[in-house]
């Protein structure tokens, strides 16, 4: 898949625990984990927001693009 989820890029970067994050966007510790990992097939846009607002960061600094060769 083209896309790849750099969420632990940035939750490394803040030092921000799953479980932390999860408490706070409002989401399961297995979805967020699911996400995490990039074994998710969509997000809504509210989850994307919420860990937008949470984190400080724009939906390109949690989502990539990379062509497939």
């Amino acid at each position: 898949m083209p896309l790849i989820i750099r969420l632990d890029r940035v939750m490394a970067d803040r030092k921000i625990s799953l479980k932390e994050l999860a408490d706070e966007v409002g989401i399961t510790n297995v979805n967020l984990s699911k996400l995490k990992t990039g074994k998710v097939t969509a997000i809504r846009f509210s989850t994307l927001e919420a860990l937008c607002r949470f984190l400080d960061c724009q939906p390109g600094d949690l989502i990539e693009y990379e062509e497939e060769t």
